[in-house]
């Protein structure tokens, strides 16, 4: 299964050998209800206190020159303690430490969902995958142009035709209709997905670094 966040929930989709299902699901815990072997979702899993993990710094140089397709710098603490993102990144410079982006401040509520989550169910599959890692490597390591973009997203649909998504023309229709998630949220969730059945890699390699809670700091692809 793979799963990717949108405005309004999650879009996860199904791999099972010839199956091959979408589903849009509010909540996170609803979405990992459904049986699985194993999950990939695209949301960091695993947090420093000062927001530095090896893995992003990791993907990023893989993603050169599009470096800033990696959001950093995830803190529990951030909304754990605060609802405003002026006040966190105020308290985040107190502390000597970086500021966050409006861009991920936005996923904190996701991002905590999901750290809860897997935090209670410890035996469970579930991994960190981005889903840029997954359409370079599709594109044998060819720099892919913006996912937001006509050629972005053309490309990296036929890129998931090639690996075997049949319906992705499909869904790409069902979401624009009826789930109000955006071509790039499917994309992204058939790639997550592509990463969970058949994962080729990860950064880093071997065992990776836990978190305080012993939450693995490693993004597969």
């Amino acid at each position: 299964m793979g799963l990717d966040g949108f405005s309004k929930g999650w879009v996860a989709v199904l791999l099972d050998g010839d199956r091959q299902e979408i589903l849009f699901h509010r909540d996170v815990t609803d979405a990992l209800s459904h049986p699985f072997d194993r999950a990939g979702i695209d949301i960091p899993i695993g947090m420093t206190d000062d927001g530095g993990r090896d893995c992003d710094l990791l993907a990023r140089t893989k993603l050169r020159p599009h470096t800033s397709r990696v959001f950093t710098g995830a803190r529990r603490w951030l909304w754990q303690e605060f609802s405003d993102p002026d006040a966190a990144n105020g308290e985040a410079q107190r502390r000597g430490q970086k500021r966050v982006s409006r861009q991920l401040w936005h996923l904190g509520a996701k991002i905590m969902e999901v750290d809860a989550f897997v935090r209670e169910n410890p035996s469970r599959d579930v991994r960190e995958v981005h889903p840029e890692l997954v359409f370079l490597r599709l594109n044998g390591s060819e720099p892919l142009p913006s996912k937001k973009s006509t050629e972005g997203i053309m490309l990296r649909r036929a890129l998931l035709k090639q690996a075997g998504i049949r319906r992705i023309d499909r869904w790409l229709t069902e979401a624009r209709i009826g789930s109000g998630a955006k071509p790039d949220d499917v994309l992204d969730a058939c790639a997550v997905a592509i990463a969970a059945c058949e994962p080729k890699g990860s950064v880093p390699e071997g065992t990776p670094a836990l978190d305080a809670h012993r939450l693995p700091m490693q993004i597969w692809f």
